[in-house]
């Protein structure tokens, strides 16, 4: 498998100190890769760096091949991302947060592919965000990472404020694009989707690398999710 996002040495700064240390990670063309860690662990500021959101203080971006790490513009244009759901503007509707990322609304609802009924989006599309629950909000946030059609993703944590229905669901049709080509990367803090759903990833400690998940070993927790979820605890814990 062809590697599409090679990272190595990233430093993230946030407030003029680091927040992410020489971090080195390789994500592979149509795969899923999944950050875990506690919060304060460096996830949301790898992410929003690898996304064009912030800068690299140090360390190398290939994307393709193409060295994008000081280029903050071609990063961003490289990845869908999914904004933070409290921030999305209340005096639109869900159609209209859609159309100003990925133009018309008749182009963007194909780009989702299973994610829109898994969303249950159509329903949302003509209420105002001012008026939507969090799990509504979260649901147009998700949706705005797709609507432009990227081939690389980028979720924070995509899970939250989703009831469990919508949660299987929308895993569900996350995989389904990835083994469909997308390459997606997404924090986590769900294990079950980190060991049932992604096929390698990393854990964040205080914003180093702790611990390289294997498709081998996400395989295997996979089968014992118990004892997965149990090992990678402990290890945080510690």
């Amino acid at each position: 498998m062809n590697s599409a996002i090679v990272v190595a040495g990233a430093v993230v700064e946030r407030g003029g100190r680091s927040v992410v240390h020489a971090v080195d990670l390789t994500v592979n063309a149509g795969s899923w890769f999944g950050l875990i860690g506690a919060n304060g662990s460096g996830k949301t500021s790898l992410l929003r760096a690898l996304a064009g959101r912030l800068p690299l203080a140090a360390g190398s971006c290939q994307i393709g091949g193409r060295e994008v790490g000081t280029d903050r513009a071609a990063r961003a244009a490289h990845f869908g991302f999914s904004p933070p759901a409290d921030t999305l503007p209340e005096a639109l509707r869900a159609r209209d947060v859609l159309e100003l990322v990925g133009g018309s609304i008749a182009e963007v609802l194909p780009r989702l592919g299973p994610l829109r009924d898994a969303l249950g989006l159509i329903p949302l599309l003509d209420r105002w965000i001012g008026d939507c629950s969090a799990g509504m909000r979260q649901r147009i946030a998700l949706a705005a990472a797709f609507a432009a059609g990227h081939e690389h993703v980028i979720l924070d944590e995509p899970f939250n404020w989703l009831d469990p229905v919508a949660m299987f669901d929308v895993r569900h049709a996350l995989r389904q694009m990835v083994d469909s080509g997308l390459t997606l990367i997404t924090a986590l803090h769900d294990l079950t989707t980190l060991a049932a759903a992604c096929d390698s990833g990393i854990m964040l400690v205080d914003g180093r690398v702790a611990m390289r998940l294997s498709e081998e070993m996400l395989r295997a927790g996979a089968q014992d999710l118990q004892a997965f979820e149990r090992q990678t605890i402990d290890f945080l814990r510690v």
